[in-house]
């Protein structure tokens, strides 16, 4: 087995071995299982970056071997400078999530931990996949645990919410099945994504694959206006399920654009580019108005969480290195944020049970530690310089602004925006005087929730003062793909 292998199959035979330990009394073992076989996933993956070559554009880490003999299908893995990083942040939200659910969660302990290690692997399995079919699949298979993580684990509305998260993002996915049939046929029976990049295909062919790539992707960016699936499953998930879910699970729509749709549609991307930019920019400014009226935490930032992948698609799309760098950089960096400010909210609904804001005033009264990384993290949400929030966001409006001043001013509107509805949102929650009795009786962290605390804040200032090793990485891969799309592929 290489390292790609290890990185997808290590995390879920933990989980497998975590459905095997059965009942709830063993909760204690099952969560020290889960804790090490998290940690172990993601050693797994840093010999990734350690072993990484910087001066090539060509897929690395390769491991083949046949699959589906009759039908050409391989097991075939490897990552570039596009993919390698989500492959390390995967797993290393993993962790962070096992250990934020480790007294949280009481019932089904096993299974929930499973889920989410079962996901990482799989998820893993997306970034890495080199095959058209293998691809689908690890893409298709992450939407089992995460329906179950939320129609188990979750809120009230539960079902209603799995269920609207598996239908809307299962639909686009059927016409992306259609896409990767057809290829199959027009390349001789080859499932090779790379053999893909390189068929001359006609217009009209481009036209039609763009928009059924678009159909599974966009979805599961969001991009506006098929986002709406995104508040409602935030707000029924679990926390570590709303962490994942904005952290991973979002870029696996936008890797699927760097991937797919801009590689074998060139002409199609660049056609297309216009509409995709004002759909990236509607979600910038107009979601950005929306998540300012919220009253739920969760719903404000789960629709802070498009507006900030609406930059991502913006960047891409813009086609100038700038802005590609600063869509991978931005995805990273909200991996990082989006998930500890669903952490931070989910330490506050453990205690008090609600994420109203209104049921909140003063917590730093209360709980003074837990309040200045509140901060932070709501400052790097914001785009603060020194933070992950700032780079990938600064990068994108440079490239917008080189592309056009009107899109980057557009898009730098976002900052102010971001600032509004995040600051409003903490003056509220934890600024003032203590407002009410659930407030006042609030206690501080504890050792686990700061570790969780700790270990994202470490991220999000490590990534926003020296971005270099994540620019460094993709540098070659970008101007790979972006020589690729420039080229006509009309036979």
């Amino acid at each position: 087995m290489g390292l790609l292998s290890l990185a997808i199959w290590t995390p879920i035979a933990f989980g497998i071995v975590l459905l095997a330990l059965g009942r709830d009394e063993q909760a204690g073992t099952v969560r020290w299982v889960a804790l090490v076989g998290s940690i172990v996933s993601f050693l797994v993956t840093l010999p990734l970056y350690s072993g990484f070559k910087l001066d090539t554009a060509a897929m690395q880490f390769v491991e083949k071997a046949s699959w589906i003999e009759r039908f050409n299908v391989n097991y075939h893995l490897g990552v570039d400078g596009i993919s390698m990083w989500f492959v390390i942040l995967t797993a290393f939200i993993n962790v962070i999530v096992v250990i934020a659910g480790w007294e949280v969660i009481t019932r089904k302990v096993n299974q929930y931990m499973a889920a989410f290690l079962i996901l990482s692997g799989l998820m893993i399995g997306v970034f890495s996949a080199l095959d058209g079919l293998l691809f689908y699949v690890f893409f298709e298979a992450t939407l089992i645990p995460m329906y179950l993580i939320i129609g188990i684990w979750g809120g009230p509305n539960k079902i209603y919410a799995a269920f609207k998260f598996f239908l809307y993002t299962l639909l686009g996915s059927l016409l992306t099945l259609i896409a990767l049939i057809y290829l199959y046929i027009q390349s001789g029976g080859s499932f090779d994504i790379a053999a893909w990049h390189k068929l001359p295909l006609s217009a009209t062919a481009q036209n039609y694959l763009f928009f059924a790539f678009f159909a599974a992707f966009a979805v599961k960016v969001p991009m506006w206006p098929v986002h709406t699936w995104l508040p409602d499953v935030h707000v029924e998930a679990p926390t570590g399920g709303s962490a994942v879910l904005a952290a991973i699970m979002l870029k696996l729509g936008a890797y699927g654009f760097l991937r797919f749709s801009m590689p074998i549609a060139p002409d199609a991307a660049r056609e297309w580019a216009t509409f995709m930019i004002v759909l990236s920019l509607v979600a910038v400014v107009y979601v950005g108005l929306v998540a300012m009226v919220q009253q739920d935490m969760k719903k404000l930032v789960a629709y802070s969480s498009v507006a900030h992948m609406g930059f991502v698609t913006l960047g891409f799309f813009i086609f100038n290195p700038l802005g590609v760098s600063g869509g991978l950089v931005q995805m990273i960096a909200h991996g990082f944020v989006s998930a500890a400010m669903f952490l931070s909210i989910g330490v506050l609904y453990d205690r008090v049970h609600s994420r109203e804001i209104s049921s909140y005033g003063g917590v730093v009264n209360t709980m003074p530690k837990f309040a200045a990384f509140a901060l932070f993290f709501a400052m790097a949400n914001c785009g603060l310089p020194g933070t992950a929030g700032f780079v990938g966001e600064w990068m994108v409006i440079l490239g917008a602004v080189k592309f056009d001043f009107v899109v980057g001013l557009l898009a730098a509107s976002a900052l102010i925006f971001g600032a509004a509805y995040t600051l409003w949102m903490f003056k509220r929650v934890y600024l003032g005087p203590v407002t009410n009795d659930d407030v006042k009786e609030l206690t501080d962290i504890n050792a686990r929730e700061f570790v969780v605390m700790a270990l994202l804040a470490i991220a999000v200032l490590y990534m926003g003062l020296y971005p270099k090793p994540f620019t460094d990485v993709m540098e070659v891969s970008v101007a790979n793909l972006l020589q690729h799309v420039a080229a006509s592929k009309l036979p």
